[in-house]
């Protein structure tokens, strides 16, 4: 039977992949990340101070939170205890807090690093709070996620949370010079192509070293790659986009913004960074839809028009061809006059619905069908607006109780302009008629 010094020596001996070679053993050599752990980083700071505390580390992937993580472990001599939360259950939790109280008893302290914290239920994130509280357990929480929606508010109440960035250019060049210095030898890229490697990480360290190893497979001896050649050996890594998650939301936000602040190359740009993702076009050009509606409303009409045209040119040419009619429809709602005057009225109306309750609308605009309700003055002196001098009678059609109101106030910009102009016509001829004295 093999000993477990045996064991040990084969478990030295065995391939590693580059990434974890390369694994920082000091806090100074994590790069990317100076505002953390940096001469006057955050994680510094602490450290400094004696006083750790519990720590959510939100960053994307390989970036460091899990080398960090244990290199703190090292610096402050607790006990570090390791568990991803897609695989570990309220049983195995239990064991490891009796285990991290019997050490806290024998004056020791557990650092407990969960990765993807996020994948806890909210009864499980619980559980975590009264070994929290007591100091039995100093919890590092690595996710991906934004913690404001997926973390407790309790748990985010007895927790730091510190963001990890992705990594620049400049930290991926000192990451691949590092790996070339181990392998001592130099990757075999030539002008351009290393860039095009750096651009491939996506400001994933471990990312790079993953490609930078499949470049190394692949170069037989003397060999270069150009930037094309890199392309057909790596296969480009897909872009880091989860469709249901906060990549989603953060660029179809970008998209949406951009549009709504008339920067039609900017909005071109994150529109071709979802469609590179694979997300759905149905759901950009339902929500080019939307913006046409919220945000240009009746400052051009023929928006909403373009937007409706692109969803259903997709809809009958699919991909490729009927993303560029998702193009243009981009393009143009973000070169259109903006207003969200309609958006503004209709929120008003709402709100003025929700409170006034179910008031009767005035009799003289309700029809009359039976004898009853014309003895009652349903409908009597109704003005006919078509009989009336310029189409307009100037009526009041509000509930006696409301009195009128103001609810849309068109702006000065693209069409909505006429509109603007034609109220204010029909509001002088209500008050040169006598028909609203308050105007």
């Amino acid at each position: 039977m093999t000993d477990l010094f045996a064991a040990a020596g084969l478990e030295k001996g065995a391939p590693h992949p580059l990434a974890d070679r390369l694994r920082p053993k000091t806090l100074a050599e994590v790069v990317g990340q100076d505002h953390l752990v940096g001469p006057d980083g955050a994680l510094t700071r602490r450290i400094a101070s004696g006083s750790l505390g519990s720590l959510i580390f939100w960053g994307p992937p390989g970036t460091g939170k899990t080398t960090v993580a244990r290199l703190l472990a090292q610096e402050t001599n607790f006990a570090f205890v390791q568990i991803s939360a897609i695989f570990t259950g309220v049983a195995e939790l239990k064991k490891i807090f009796d285990a991290a109280k019997g050490r806290r008893a024998a004056g020791q302290g557990t650092l407990l690093f969960v990765d993807e914290v996020h994948r806890f239920n909210r009864s499980q994130q619980d559980s975590f709070l009264p070994v929290m509280e007591d100091g039995a357990v100093t919890l590092i929480g690595a996710t991906t996620e934004n913690p404001s929606f997926e973390l407790n508010a309790a748990l985010l109440s007895r927790a730091s949370v510190l963001t990890f960035r992705a990594l620049d250019e400049e930290a991926i060049e000192k990451v691949l010079a590092r790996a070339e210095a181990l392998e001592g030898k130099p990757l075999p890229l030539g002008e351009g192509a290393r860039e095009a490697l750096i651009r491939m990480a996506d400001g994933d360290g471990r990312a790079a070293l993953t490609l930078a190893e499949e470049v190394w497979r692949a170069a037989a001896p003397g060999e270069i790659f150009d930037a094309g050649a890199l392309a057909d050996i790596v296969q480009r890594r897909a872009p880091i986009y989860d469709k249901a998650q906060e990549g989603h939301y953060n660029l179809i936000s970008a998209l949406h913004k951009t549009v709504r602040g008339s920067d039609p190359d900017a909005a071109l740009y994150y529109l071709a960074r979802m469609l590179d993702a694979g997300e759905d076009p149905l759901f950009i050009a339902r929500r080019v839809v939307r913006m046409a509606v919220e945000d240009i409303g009746l400052a051009d009409p023929q928006a909403l028009v373009i937007a409706n045209a692109a969803k259903d040119a997709y809809d009958f040419l699919g991909s490729p061809e009927g993303e560029l009619a998702i193009a243009q429809a981009v393009i143009y709602v973000a070169t259109a006059p903006k207003s969200n005057a309609a958006y503004v009225a209709y929120k008003s109306a709402m709100r003025l619905a929700k409170e006034r309750g179910s008031l009767m609308p005035p009799k003289v605009i309700l029809n009359a069908p039976t004898n009853l309700m014309k003895s009652e003055g349903y409908g009597a002196d109704y003005a006919y607006d078509h009989d009336e001098p310029d189409a307009f009678s100037g009526q009041d059609y509000w509930p006696e109780a409301l009195g009128r109101q103001k609810l849309y106030a068109p702006t000065s910009r693209g069409f909505e302009r006429d509109l603007r102009e034609r109220l204010a016509y029909w509001a002088k001829l209500r008050k040169t008629r006598g028909l609203d004295p308050k105007e």
